[in-house]
């Protein structure tokens, strides 16, 4: 692992999620450029004195020198260095999955879709909300047509956590995300906006062409924006809303989408996430529930306990790393449902894009979220 050293809070759950199902075993890590917080996340997490390195370049030298050493590195530092430690990773010949958004920039991001096809390794990027159950369920709805057409797609993520400078206030966790030269040029729309476009495109099966692009600071003195509203046109026509906000007082993690088609829509919140609802044009609503024998295979593999007992983040973290563990065993060439780096391109791309358009009030423009 590289980072999730003390204070962290991502780096935990990857080592949750990855650990839960008993296929990935965390044997070292660059915990910290802090020397006493790295021994302190190795001793705290089982890692031996020797496997805790005082940087990825590093970890990669020792562990290839080992008979038993690191064969997966996962990535949960900040932006700014995704795409150094990803590659070389890469390069060293270890697979990666790494925390969202892919790299800091959109060049960096193509820049590394060339090196995960060189590599022939894995590439993972945990959005996260594609490794839910229903959201996979709903993905199986919209792909086998029941909803006909799709026609529209609305998809909120309101936080409410940077309603106030917090970043000046000693929030480490705010610090970085507020700060462009760590967090890139995106602040609200790179750290949850990404995760609201990934789950439009991941249900409704379909890519967006075009958007239209209203992103802003509304805290005054943030240098990045914490509020984002924007128009969405997708490849095969359907229109969409995407809103995603970080200055939404009172909201907690409020992520919700609703896709709608010819005949009736689906509903995923994820403060309900092991429900799904479905409303038909001419027919009785249904609600499925998360674990039932009447689901497709793939949320039926997504869930580990009966129905009605509630699973959750760190479970939808392990589902990716699951199938991750699975496709590198297996020696597959790619990981199912598990978010690539075309994912983590087009991500950089819409959030490069959005800004850029926002910020000359250029309307609708095209989105080229082309790997070169």
């Amino acid at each position: 692992m590289a980072g999730g050293g003390p204070g962290a809070f991502i780096g935990p759950v990857h080592r949750m999620a990855a650990e839960l199902d008993g296929k990935i075993r965390l044997v070292a890590g660059a915990f910290s450029r802090d020397a006493g917080r790295n021994a302190e996340a190795a001793r705290d997490w089982g890692v031996a004195p020797e496997r805790a390195y005082a940087d990825v370049d590093a970890l990669i030298a020792g562990e290839a020198g080992r008979p038993d050493g690191a064969e997966l590195l996962a990535v949960t530092t900040p932006n700014h260095v995704h795409f150094a430690q990803s590659a070389a990773a890469l390069k060293g010949g270890l697979h990666v999955m790494s925390d969202k958004p892919a790299t800091l920039t959109l060049a960096q991001a193509r820049e590394l879709a060339g090196v995960v096809s060189a590599s022939g390794r894995l590439y993972g990027l945990t959005y996260v909300y594609t490794g839910y159950p229903m959201v996979r369920e709903a993905r199986e709805i919209v792909r086998r047509g029941d909803l006909g057409a799709v026609r529209k797609v609305v998809v909120e993520y309101a936080q409410g956590w940077l309603s106030e400078p917090v970043e000046r206030q000693g929030s480490k966790q705010a610090e970085w995300r507020a700060d462009p030269a760590q967090a890139g040029a995106g602040g609200c729309i790179a750290d949850i906006g990404v995760h609201a476009f990934n789950l439009a495109e991941f249900v409704s099966g379909d890519r967006v062409g075009r958007l239209c692009a209203d992103v802003a600071a509304v805290v005054p003195g943030r240098m990045l924006d914490d509020d984002c509203n924007i128009l969405l046109r997708f490849g095969g026509g359907a229109r969409g809303v995407l809103i995603a906000s970080q200055i939404s007082a009172g909201a907690r993690n409020g992520l919700n989408i609703k896709v709608y088609g010819e005949r009736g829509g689906l509903t995923w919140s994820h403060e309900r996430h092991t429900e799904l609802t479905v409303d038909w044009l001419d027919g009785p609503t249904q609600v499925l529930h998360a674990a039932s024998s009447y689901l497709g295979a793939a949320a039926r593999a997504g869930s580990r306990i009966p129905t009605g007992h509630p699973e959750g983040f760190v479970e939808a973290f392990a589902n990716l790393y699951g199938d991750l563990a699975d496709a590198i065993v297996a020696g597959r060439g790619d990981a199912g449902l598990v978010p690539g780096i075309e994912d983590g391109v087009r991500g950089m791309a819409f959030v490069e894009q959005a800004v850029a358009a926002s910020r000359t009030d250029a309307g609708w423009i095209e989105l080229d979220g082309s790997l070169a």
